[in-house]
């Protein structure tokens, strides 16, 4: 199934009223358009991996995106430093994307609230309702169960950085 086809299946229902808290349209929209710097946890160097091909996608739209992977801090990832954890972040971050296990997400949204990051993004398949009710809790924006590169053309945002930036 491609890019198109999964965001039309996995987002059918998101617009609706009922749609819980962490799937609203119009949060995912805030947080692609108002986010400039993206911590992405889980990165890898496996060009096979998704995490490492959504960041490559966000790098070509334009975010600012720091891989965090504790196994590989130091090296490069598409260019970019690889920091051991969010704590290592010298610039406020705006959006943390979650590549890891439903289980392990917990302690990512426990850091992100801790270093007061903006949102937080779950990707597909990543499911902790608990840990979303904490981020929401804390103030934080959140996205669960789905995937900045497929919602960045979705959405038809255009670029980063400045709410002015999509299209309508």
């Amino acid at each position: 199934m491609g890019w198109k086809n999964l965001a039309t299946t996995a987002f059918a229902t998101m617009s609706s009223s009922a749609a819980p808290f962490w799937r609203q349209e119009e949060t995912v929209r805030r947080v692609l358009s108002s986010s400039k710097t993206i911590a992405l946890v889980g990165a890898s160097p496996k060009s096979e991996r998704p995490s490492n091909r959504v960041m490559k996608f966000l790098l070509d739209q334009g975010y600012d995106v720091i891989p965090i992977n504790p196994g590989l801090a130091g090296r490069t990832i598409h260019g970019q430093s690889v920091c051991g954890s969010l704590g290592e972040v010298n610039v406020p971050i705006d959006m943390v994307d979650v590549f890891r296990n439903s289980e392990a997400a917990g302690g990512v949204v426990d850091e992100a609230i801790a270093v007061n990051a903006r949102s937080v993004w779950l990707q597909i398949g990543v499911i902790n309702e608990d840990a979303a009710q904490r981020a929401k809790d804390a103030g934080l924006d959140v996205v669960m169960d789905a995937c900045p590169a497929i919602e960045v053309p979705r959405l038809g945002i255009q670029g980063q950085g400045s709410e002015g930036n999509s299209k309508l």
